[in-house]
């Protein structure tokens, strides 16, 4: 049941007529050696000299991939990966029309890269894509290191056990010294399978979160998502699965586990719930009388189907304008997305829809976050960051026009951090994913000041 807000695009596909059928003959005599065509298109990429690498592309390629969309993809590429560290292969396949495709691959510092060229047998380059090697396994990502506001000293770890009916999920609470009692709060994570961490990459939001926290005399409970630990089978009918399976329950089941816990003052337990559970937050808090607060980390407010064209579109853009395999792209997207908002009660298509059932998006349907927020009493606090393109600043300022005049919400935004709740530079990109960072210290005080502000231990 897992949806789209965090998924990542994993490198960047550029002008694409790609054959399939692989035949069995090499190719004809008379054609130019693809393999030296692939390898001097290669040479003058790296040597940074695009108009060389350009100078064989076909006419449909070269229009889709001009001299300076091919440097901003590359400088993409090198954003992601890494720089170049030397080449490690060259195979190549004769497809059924006679061209070839010769794939090429590169290692970079963080991964290793196939760029395969797509050759016609005329010598004109008419495919082009970067991609994952999938030759060459992924390197581990590097061992997690604290960032600087934590201290170790501050607090300690046990493993625990969130048990919602028949699904029994591994969690850890991380508690400060002392006696307490301390003010609690529950990490509610984004969608997808995620962990107990929110891993992304080599980063880790939710242990930062859970150790910074309690680095300040607060007690964090976080846990794996039902979908990491039992996949399809996260509800009793997998047909039938709602976002109460994927998340609500298991929040709820974790909020009272973390009432009952020795050192932690009941009255004083609060809700974070980020992207998604960002956005259920106020569902979840509507559920329960015995909340303290909750805190919306880059909750969106607008359905999720619909942030996933506009993340489409953005991501597409990010080095120029859409192309027409780009605008393909974004038309199947709208496409799926026309075909989740038409559902009616009672449609049951035959395969999932973004990974999850009719039932999971007929659920949703009618919430409405800011209006539920705008029933609640309790305390909230809003935050944001401001180069966020998954959750963008129109969900933040969707909450405030909702809820501005509602003495109870405080609203904050930080100009440089993006989805993660990480620092960063210039637009945003899945590229920031694979660097290894840290959420913002600025923010992690600033929850910790709020909690303790309205923590209802005297």
């Amino acid at each position: 049941m897992s949806c789209m807000l965090r998924s990542l695009i994993p490198l960047l596909v550029v002008a694409l007529v790609l054959p399939g059928v692989v035949l069995a003959q090499d190719s004809t005599p008379e054609m130019p050696d693809p393999e030296a065509i692939a390898q001097a298109l290669i040479d003058h990429l790296l040597a940074g000299n695009f108009v060389a690498a350009s100078a064989d592309f076909s006419d449909e390629v070269a229009a889709a991939l001009p001299p300076e969309k091919f440097e901003q993809t590359w400088e993409s590429i090198i954003q992601q990966v890494g720089p170049f560290q030397e080449q490690l292969g060259t195979s190549r396949e004769v497809l059924d029309d006679g061209s070839t495709r010769v794939i090429v691959t590169l290692q970079f510092e963080r991964l290793a890269v196939d760029a395969l060229i797509v050759i016609d047998a005329q010598g004109r380059v008419t495919g082009l894509f970067f991609g994952q090697s999938q030759s060459v396994p992924a390197p581990e990502p590097p061992p997690y290191e604290a960032p600087a506001y934590v201290d170790p000293a501050a607090f300690e770890e046990r493993d625990v056990t969130i048990t919602t009916g028949d699904w029994a999920l591994p969690g850890t609470l991380t508690l400060p010294a002392g006696e307490g009692p301390f003010p609690g709060v529950v990490l509610v994570h984004g969608s997808g399978p995620n962990d107990r961490d929110e891993s992304s990459g080599p980063n880790k939001p939710f242990r930062d979160l859970a150790w910074g926290l309690a680095s300040q005399g607060i007690a964090v409970l976080r846990y794996d998502k039902r979908t990491l630990v039992y996949g399809a089978e996260s509800a009793a009918d997998p047909q039938q699965a709602t976002v109460r399976d994927e998340t609500i329950d298991d929040a709820l089941t974790a909020l009272e586990l973390l009432r009952q816990t020795e050192g932690v003052d009941p009255d004083s337990v609060f809700l974070l719930g980020h992207s998604l559970g960002g956005y259920l937050a106020p569902w979840i808090a509507s559920e329960t009388d015995d909340l303290a607060g909750i805190i919306i980390a880059a909750g969106n407010t607008r359905s999720l189907q619909d942030l996933l064209v506009e993340q489409t579109e953005y991501l597409l853009t990010l080095d120029g304008e859409l192309s027409e395999s780009d605008q393909a792209q974004l038309n199947e997207v709208i496409a799926l997305v026309d075909t989740i908002n038409g559902l009616q009660p009672g449609d049951q298509p035959g395969e999932s829809l973004l990974g999850a059932p009719a039932a999971y998006w007929l659920d949703l349907s009618n919430y409405q976050p800011v209006e539920t927020a705008q029933a609640l009493t309790l305390p909230v606090l809003i935050v944001q960051g401001e180069r966020d393109y998954q959750v963008t600043m129109q969900d933040f300022e969707n909450w405030r026009a909702g809820l501005e005049d509602h003495e109870n919400v405080t609203f904050i935004s930080y100009p440089n951090l993006n989805h993660l709740l990480m620092p960063g530079e210039g637009p945003a990109s899945p590229a920031e994913y694979n660097l290894p960072e840290h959420v913002s210290e600025e923010l992690v005080n600033d929850v910790a000041a709020w909690i303790k502000t309205h923590s209802r231990i005297s």
